[in-house]
C-alpha cells in the first residue's frame, strides 16, 4: 500500500499557494499529480489544515444494527432472494445496500443464499436400465 506524501512536502505545497501560485503550477513544481495539487488546494483553502488523512483500517459493518431485523426477516419468509431483502432494506429501514454487502453480512451470520437450478438430466449419465439387455432401446424415463 501507498504511503501519505510527507507533511514536509505538503506545507511546502500551501507556502507556494500562498505565494499566489495555482494549483496545477504547485503540483507541477513539487512533482505531485495535478490532481493531487487540486485536492490539496481545495483543502487548504476550506480548512486550512493539509495533514494526511487516516489510511487503512477496519470500516464499522454497515448492517451490524440491522442483524436481529434481518434474522428474524429470514424466519419469517420463505426462501427470500438477496434482492427481496435488499428492496426491503431500502423501503422499510431506510438503508441503501449492495446484493454484495448483504451476501457477506449474512455469510458471517451463518446463512447461506445459494440455489440449486432445476437442472436437465445429465447426457453423460447412464441412459438404460440395468435389467435391460444391451442394446433393447428401452431407457430409464
Amino acid at each position: 500500500m501507498a504511503r501519505a506524501y510527507s507533511e514536509d512536502l505538503r506545507e511546502r505545497f500551501c507556502r507556494a499557494l500562498d505565494r499566489g501560485m495555482s494549483a496545477r503550477g504547485a503540483a507541477r513544481q513539487f512533482e505531485v499529480s495535478a490532481s493531487t495539487g487540486v485536492k490539496w488546494a481545495q483543502q487548504w483553502r476550506a480548512t486550512g489544515d493539509l495533514s494526511a488523512k487516516a489510511m487503512g483500517g477496519h470500516r464499522p459493518v454497515v448492517l451490524a444494527g440491522q442483524r436481529d431485523w434481518l434474522l428474524a426477516r429470514l424466519e419469517r419468509e420463505c426462501d427470500p432472494t438477496l434482492a427481496d431483502l435488499v428492496a426491503a432494506l431500502r423501503e422499510e429501514r431506510g438503508i441503501e445496500v449492495c446484493r454484495d454487502t448483504l451476501w457477506r453480512f449474512l455469510k458471517r451470520c451463518g446463512k447461506s443464499f445459494k440455489k440449486r437450478r432445476s437442472l436437465l438430466r445429465s447426457r453423460t449419465g447412464r441412459t438404460s436400465s440395468a435389467a435391460a439387455p444391451a442394446g433393447s432401446g428401452s431407457s430409464a424415463g
